[in-house]
């Protein structure tokens, strides 16, 4: 892909930057980390605002520079975050819009980005996280239903969520990879029970799911039944290749607020602390320019879905993440064991990034086999 943005582009960044800058200052206060009810409603409040304005599908919409710009943009002038709105804008609306029937797309679709309903990803299972293919949440077909029992683990924004892209084996006799399908699970059906997670940064955006006999209509399968791994790595590419490129804008961010900080403390004298911060200046720049590689291979390639450069991006990033709230301890100093400090709770969230979406381990392993062509493991 070009690198450079387009005439086409700059101008919408204009007029992007200059909606932000007159909305912006009307938002109400955000409500407290722990206020899942409210935050819910200030994410889908916000997405409502993008919808109204003509911004709200540009994820799946737009030019993969337009992409870019809205994701440069709305980090640098502290919009909001997709917060309660992430697996259905960044995971399940895309999966859907790639692999759905027509029906579905106009049913899910359309709620997602006018901010009406929140989703949730119920992947991984307490004996399958890395290896998401030994999952055994079991569904059965009985008429026009499936009717799932099992559990799932680390369940993203559950508490607050109206679906649930869910991932079950139907048929146990297939190989592992086989027997598993896509169903977009309604989280008010009987049967369906949360119980939030709290994490070490003392949040409870995660979540445990038990199904007891819950009765899901065959119509709310997303591709052929046992089908589902491959729908799932659409989903996945979606997630370690294009889902985190905020992120990324937010990191940069982050990284010129620490410079900001060790000059202001003096700590800004030490050259090995310069020479840290400035290795990760050189990463995440490049990070960036490689979330633009994706995005615009994704688009050549058609349907969108970025390739296994994803796993390039997922293994470079999660370690960067980390250095850099690493670099931020070492900004700090005795204060980083203040969790009232700024970037603490980020320090303690970014030990995830390693195993979330895909463990390290995972990425290099598609990496080494998929992109160097190195012989499969045993």
């Amino acid at each position: 892909m070009d690198l450079a943005y387009t005439p086409e582009e700059e101008d919408f960044r204009a007029r992007l930057r200059a909606w932000l800058a007159e909305v912006l200052p009307t938002l109400p206060p955000k409500p407290a980390p722990d206020d899942w009810p409210g935050r819910r409603a200030y994410d889908l409040g916000w997405q409502r605002m993008l919808y109204d304005a003509g911004y709200a599908d540009v994820h799946w919409g737009g030019s993969p520079g337009v992409r870019l710009i809205f994701l440069e943009e709305t980090e640098r002038a502290g919009a909001p975050y997709v917060g309660a709105c992430f697996v259905g804008l960044l995971h399940a609306g895309p999966t859907i819009a790639a692999e759905g029937t027509a029906e579905q797309r106009e049913r899910w679709l359309p709620p997602i980005l006018r901010g009406e309903e929140v989703w949730c990803q119920g992947f991984s299972e307490p004996g399958a996280g890395s290896d998401l293919a030994a999952l055994r949440t079991r569904a059965w077909r009985d008429g026009d239903h499936y009717v799932v029992s099992g559990s799932k683990i680390w369940t993203s924004h559950a508490e607050v969520a109206d679906w649930c892209e869910l991932l079950v084996r139907t048929d146990p006799a297939a190989p592992r990879h086989r027997g598993i399908t896509w169903l977009a699970l309604p989280m008010d059906a009987p049967g369906v029970t949360v119980r939030p997670l709290r994490t070490l940064a003392g949040s409870e955006e995660f979540a445990e799911v038990f199904l007891d006999e819950v009765r899901v209509p065959v119509g709310n399968r997303v591709g052929e039944e046992n089908d589902g791994w491959r729908v799932t790595m659409v989903t996945l590419s979606f997630e370690r290749g294009t889902a985190f490129a905020g992120e990324v804008v937010a990191c940069r961010r982050v990284l010129g607020d620490l410079a900001r900080e060790a000059r202001r403390t003096g700590r800004w004298d030490d050259p090995a602390l310069r020479r840290r911060l400035g290795r990760l200046d050189a990463r995440f720049r490049a990070l960036w320019r490689l979330t633009q590689w994706n995005a615009g291979e994704a688009e050549a390639t058609g349907g969108g879905v970025p390739g296994v450069a994803g796993s390039v991006f997922k293994l470079s990033y999660a370690q960067a993440r980390q250095e850099l709230y690493d670099a931020a301890a070492q900004v700090l100093g005795v204060g980083s064991l203040d969790l009232d400090r700024p970037w603490v709770l980020d320090r303690l969230s970014s030990l995830s990034y390693t195993i979330a979406a895909g463990t390290s381990e995972i990425q290099r392993t598609i990496v080494a086999e998929r992109i160097l062509g190195l012989p499969k493991g045993r």
